[in-house]
């Protein structure tokens, strides 16, 4: 090779990065702009599905030439790291708790204090509604996000950065050119009411416990451990303050409108009042008004607006004398318990429901309410003709919290919880450490059979559209179908003969049908309905086991060795398969042609370093997580088998891994090898 021809290859590699760098610019810039569009103005200018190819394009882009990824790159906001723990952090200046106060009376005290402190001069308020999430802290250097940190202690808290890129709503860069070097924001992460009740929604198709409120799950989410979870949670952030030494801004609400000029998400719901009186009226107004809110809120926060008047009212140990918090009374109703009524779930769990006398709450009308179970009704002891107090819980579900004992009637006697299944007859079941009964009539119980078909169809599942609950009815009815698999037996005639259906739509049934068959493995894993067996469990599973006959086979050891199965999931998926009926239902549905095995694409394979080499992957690891390791040695033509023998190549060893996989792998004079040293085998 020529030394011309060599000198013009740096050029043009050059030249091709610049151009790489100018698309990546490009992409970044338009996802921001439809983000924002999407999440902050509520409108979309353009498909899902387009969103997904820029954003998809972008991930490629930077795969290829890592060196541009940016942490604040939109792809950064999708997740997939995994925290094993969160380090402890300090906070640049404390976050201190606030004051509250349940009256009017206490509001004009605080008025009064604050007046006596800054006497002869004029003060004015800055009113804001206090959201019920998680307090947060997001530091700021150079206009990216650098770490987002928990409140803790007020002084400390962990470092959840990578969770905090995930919410779509906290800007990973800031806008405009006008900001300090260095300061921090704070801000409520929350739930919206919307994402809670989907999500609870999903786990009552997955037979999982119903979550209690939207701020506990927020604090639960925030903190764990898979990002990529994180991210499909739905989290938003309202910010609330500028934190910071040399900030251009002498009032907390130039500061608000600062945070909105550079892209971050605060709540138009605040005020600036120049008297206690316009105090007042705020949060009267905003009493009944909040309940049309997408969030749950539980009060309001006061603030004096004059930032060198907070200096000078300064703070006590552990909250600021220039703020305070009004918290609105819980919102509860009292009405006649008229009856009781248990539902039947798909899963067999029992529920009992209030049938109340309907009572006004909340903005609207309520006629029932959650009782949960057998524990709780014994708890409150619950009696027919009872007056009970109905509360909201987390402003959602209708739930009983009291009895008024004074206004029992005579005579009334406890509750006797049921003990047949109200559906079928069949007599219920009680599994030792569970709240909830059950029917364990699993084939015979009609609302089981139902429920089942009906999660089988649903969006997140088989999504077949042409195919409701009132169809699925039908079908049952008629003797067409009893299981899933029997979706696939269905022909033109049995459709048309239903009530309602005409040419077109039985056409358009069947046409939903066939597409359905393309549904990808994971999907089909959750469809079947498996007890615990969420979206996201059967993503996991479908992922570490690759097929379902790997999956069927699978031994208790082998399941919790997939992240986040514990013992309860393991059993549940063991007693799935172990039914006869189940594996007849999963053969007919391999024949019908239904998808059983992840689908591999060509560009998944990165290399055939690992050809002929077998891996045990066991311990906690820094960079990967299990599934992450698994997926990296067979793209690069590697095999991942499940126990140590003479055969094996190599036990790639992380921390907490069990001593005896260690001496067997010793014993045997397996090559163990650390997480950098598999790196190295990759170049």
């Amino acid at each position: 090779m020529s030394s011309e021809i060599k000198n013009t290859l740096p050029q043009q590699q050059n030249v091709a990065r610049q151009d790489v760098a100018q698309q990546i610019a490009k992409l970044r810039e338009k996802i921001i702009y439809y983000d924002e569009q999407y999440y902050q103005e509520n409108a979309s200018e353009i498909s899902d599905y387009a969103f997904d190819m820029l954003l998809k394009q972008l991930n490629s882009l930077e795969d290829q030439f890592p060196e541009l990824r940016t942490p604040d790159s939109p792809t950064q906001r999708v997740g997939g790291t995994i925290t094993k723990e969160f380090p402890t952090v300090y906070h640049d200046h404390p976050m201190l708790s606030l004051g509250n106060t349940y009256s009017q009376e206490e509001l004009s005290e605080f008025d009064q204090r604050v007046a006596k402190a800054i006497p002869d001069h004029h003060y004015e308020y800055f009113c804001e509604l206090k959201f019920d999430g998680v307090a947060i802290s997001l530091l700021y250097e150079n206009g990216i996000l650098s770490r987002a940190a928990t409140r803790g202690d007020g002084v400390r808290g962990d470092d959840i950065t990578h969770n905090a890129r995930t919410i779509r709503t906290i800007p990973l860069k800031v806008k405009g050119n006008d900001f300090p070097p260095r300061f921090e924001v704070r801000g409520e992460v929350f739930m919206p009411l919307s994402a809670f009740e989907t999500l609870n929604q999903q786990r009552e198709e997955a037979g999982e416990s119903l979550l209690a409120n939207p701020r506990n799950t927020a604090s639960g989410t925030i903190k764990m451990q898979d990002s990529a979870v994180v991210a499909q949670r739905k989290l938003d952030c309202y910010v609330y303050a500028l934190v910071g030494v040399h900030l251009p801004a002498d009032t907390h609400e130039e500061a608000i409108h600062l945070l909105e000029k550079w892209g971050f998400n605060v709540s138009p719901t605040y005020r600036k009042c120049p008297d206690i009186q316009t105090v007042f009226d705020y949060v009267n107004d905003w009493e009944k008004r909040r309940l049309t809110l997408p969030l749950d809120t539980d009060g309001a926060v006061i603030k004096v607006n004059s930032h060198q008047q907070q200096r000078l009212l300064g703070n006590t140990a552990k909250s600021p004398r220039w703020a305070i918090a009004y918290k609105y009374k819980a919102m509860d109703a009292a009405t006649v318990l008229e009856d009781i009524r248990y539902q039947v779930g798909r899963t067999g769990a029992i529920t009992p429901v209030a049938c109340l006398k309907p009572v006004p709450l909340a903005g609207t009308i309520v006629k029932r309410a959650s009782l949960h179970n057998a524990n709780e009704i014994a708890r409150l002891d619950l009696r027919l003709g009872d007056t009970v107090f109905v509360e909201k819980g987390g402003e959602i579900i209708p739930k009983v919290t009291g009895v008024d004992l004074d206004k029992r009637p005579a005579h009334s006697q406890p509750v006797v919880y049921l003990d047949h299944c109200p559906a079928c007859g069949t007599k219920l079941v009680r599994k030792e450490g569970e709240a909830h009964h059950f029917c364990p009539n699993v084939e015979g119980c009609p609302p089981q059979i139902k429920g089942r078909l009906e999660h089988f169809i649903q969006r997140r599942a088989m999504d077949i559209d042409s195919i409701g609950k009132e169809t699925i009815a039908q079908l049952y009815q008629t003797g067409l179908v009893h299981n899933p698999a029997d979706i696939y037996t269905l022909s033109y005639d049995d459709i048309h003969a239903l009530e309602g259906f005409k040419d077109q739509s039985t056409k358009n049934m069947l046409a939903g049908i066939e597409a359905s068959k393309q549904a990808a493995f994971e999907n089909v894993l959750f469809a079947l309905g498996i007890r615990y067996v969420g979206r996201t469990v059967a993503e996991k599973l479908a992922m570490h086991f690759e097929h379902i006959d790997d999956l069927m086979a699978a031994s208790y050891d082998q399941l919790i060795e997939v992240p986040e199965i514990g013992e309860r999931i393991a059993r549940s998926v063991i007693q799935f398969f172990e039914n006869e009926d189940n594996r007849k239902m999963i053969a007919q549905m391999k024949e019908a042609g239904l998808q059983f095995a992840i689908k591999k694409n060509a560009s998944d394979q990165e290399s055939t370093t690992l050809n002929g080499k077998t891996f045990v992957i066991s311990g906690v690891f820094q960079q990967f997580s299990r599934d992450e390791l698994k997926a990296k040695i067979k793209s690069n033509g590697g095999q991942v088998v499940s126990a140590v023998s003479g055969k094996l190549n190599y036990l790639l060893a992380g921390d907490k891994m069990g001593p005896a996989k260690r001496q067997k792998a010793e014993s045997l004079g397996v090559t163990i090898i650390t997480e950098q040293e598999f790196l190295n085998m990759l170049g």
